[in-house]
């Protein structure tokens, strides 16, 4: 599963950071990397980006980004209230 593909209030585990050079670099670079928790927080009024959390901070990403991110062992950790 890509991390695109998480829902909001969902938390994941990261397995593997693809993108090639320096994209791959940057992903590295903000904490993005294999055995690391993330979050969804939240998603934009047309769905793209995407915020996550991430070792204790908001990082928002464009779901094309999100695709490269590939994610195992999905629970849910709080639930949406979809009545606001």
């Amino acid at each position: 599963m890509m991390l695109a593909e998480l829902k909001t209030g969902q938390t994941a585990t990261i397995t593997k950071v693809g993108g090639e050079g320096p994209l791959r670099l940057r992903f590295l670079d903000m904490g993005l990397i294999p055995r690391t928790d993330v979050t969804h927080v939240k998603t934009a009024p047309m769905g793209d980006p995407i915020e996550i959390r991430i070792r204790g901070y908001e990082l928002t990403l464009r779901l094309e980004e999100a695709r490269n991110i590939e994610i195992t062992d999905v629970r849910d950790v709080w639930k949406v209230d979809s009545s606001i």
